[in-house]
């Protein structure tokens, strides 16, 4: 995978238009941004645009757009009067239904260098999602310069991050992307060893390249949450009414093979948190009974990781110059059950190796435990940091121009 990109601080776009793909994609609630850590995020890109004199045209996609009212909601106005105030200056807003309109051409046509413009909401074009010619062609006939900075779209190929690319000459990454690249790309391609990989969630279908991938980069992969029963099921346990994907057990089996064939450890619950029901509502207060993971109740369901777990997953990580955390250790939503994914996060926080979490649910977590400023990097896009960890090749990164 060619990660070695040209990023902003290769180039000098002065006297250069320049259309920045940044991910605006905040929560609006009556027109007013909810959390504008997305817009605070992207500034530190903005501003080196600025600072060398380019002409600046930002882009992004909000949300779905689907139905007509989409037109109204989900428009980026609300977004171009923020960072007018987050850059102290203005943010000139494009109001182009076809995003790049009389209005949008207009306001390029009259930039100064150091101005910034922003269009409307990428999608509000239909062929955006599909990388339709025509708009990839409307969005490079603006610009000299292409700056793709939207991780969470990396995975997909859409007009505004890979057809727009490949239509102009200079096409680099921003501070943001770079970041992504260097820890979780890095990570998983050329990590400092030990490398622990710690894996959670719902699902084993989710995650199967990934697992897999992992185990031939890692030294040791730890699985927690609900994918772990699958695992134990395979190991021929009795896991009760645990969550369990029966077409899953034969490739859980050839993963511990794999596992053993490759030199790697594979470390599973050795005890868990059961209750008699699965919450409901999912924060309830509920009786819990710890069990081993050899000798689980039958008329139970698993929704955490044990103190004895938590024990074995801490002391790995205390061992791993690199660690990469994706995807819960419990029914993290209810506070009884959130005990395992505290756990991992505290031992990651508390640790000196590079601690990288793969967006998503664990994000979601070591920020709200506070952990957040703890960690080397919290990877923006949950999809796409996915992707990464299965080695795949990212689309909006592929696009930009190699060292």
């Amino acid at each position: 995978m060619g990660l070695n990109k040209k990023s902003v601080d290769d180039i000098n776009v002065k006297g250069l238009k320049v259309l920045c793909r940044c991910d605006f994609n905040v929560p609006l609630k009556d027109g007013k941004i909810t959390d504008e850590n997305r817009l605070v995020a992207a500034l530190p890109t903005i501003k080196k645009l600025i600072a060398d004199g380019g002409k600046v045209i930002l882009c992004s996609h909000l949300g779905k757009v689907k139905t007509e009212e989409d037109y109204t909601t989900k428009t980026l106005a609300p977004v171009a009067a923020r960072l007018s105030e987050l850059l102290g200056q203005e943010v000139k807003f494009a109001a182009d239904r076809e995003v790049v309109g009389p209005n949008a051409k207009a306001a390029v046509e009259a930039m100064k260098d150091g101005d910034v413009i922003l269009l409307e909401n990428t999608r509000f074009r239909k062929e955006e999602t599909k990388c339709g010619e025509e708009f990839s062609k409307d969005l490079a006939s603006i610009c000299d310069v292409f700056v793709n900075d939207a991780f969470g779209t990396a995975h997909r190929a859409h007009c505004s991050n890979v057809g727009v690319a490949s239509l102009v000459d200079t096409a680099v990454v921003g501070y943001l992307m770079q970041k992504e690249i260097d820890f979780l790309g890095n990570a998983v391609e050329n990590p400092v060893r030990p490398f622990v990989a710690i894996l959670g969630g719902a699902k084993v279908a989710d995650k199967l390249n990934v697992i897999s991938n992992l185990l031939e980069k890692c030294d040791t992969l730890i699985i927690g949450g609900g994918m772990a029963y699958t695992f134990l099921k395979a190991k021929g346990y009795e896991i009760g009414n645990s969550l369990v994907d029966e077409t899953k057990i034969d490739y859980c089996k050839e993963m511990m093979e794999k596992a053993e064939s490759l030199g790697k450890k594979l470390l599973l619950p050795v005890d868990s948190v059961m209750v008699d029901a699965f919450p409901n509502p999912i924060d309830a207060e509920i009786p819990t009974y710890v069990y081993d993971a050899d000798a689980m109740a039958a008329d139970k369901e698993a929704c955490d990781i044990g103190p004895k777990t938590i024990e074995l997953y801490a002391e790995a990580v205390k061992t791993a110059k690199t660690v990469v955390w994706n995807g819960p250790m419990g029914v993290f939503e209810n506070p009884i059950l959130a005990a395992g994914t505290k756990a991992v996060a505290a031992a990651l926080a508390e640790t000196d190796a590079t601690t990288i979490i793969g967006g998503g649910d664990s994000a979601a977590a070591v920020n709200q435990l506070g952990y957040g400023d703890k960690m080397s990097h919290i990877s923006t896009g949950g999809g796409a940091s996915l992707e990464f960890l299965e080695g795949k090749e990212l689309p909006g990164v592929a696009a930009a121009n190699d060292k």
